[in-house]
């Protein structure tokens, strides 16, 4: 799920090098995924009104509904 969440975040940011994600596990079954992207590229990554940050985590959702888990991604600044 990480690199997933990776590979969409290096292909809409304009300096890919500057996409990191931090993995938690808070329980055995919750993922929480923290991405952090140059203050340039928060909007891209958010999108207008937040339809971006919100049709990655519906994705992330169902990858992690596969393996019957649940995924929190957060958006840092």
């Amino acid at each position: 799920m990480k690199e997933f969440v990776e590979f969409i975040a290096r292909h809409l940011v304009d300096n890919p090098d500057s996409v990191h994600i931090e993995e938690s596990v808070p329980n055995e079954n919750t993922i929480e995924l923290a991405l952090k992207v140059g203050p340039d590229d928060v909007g891209k990554v958010i999108g207008k009104q937040g339809k971006t940050a919100q049709a990655m985590r519906t994705l992330l959702t169902a990858i992690a509904a596969k393996e019957g888990k649940r995924a929190i991604l957060k958006i840092l600044d």
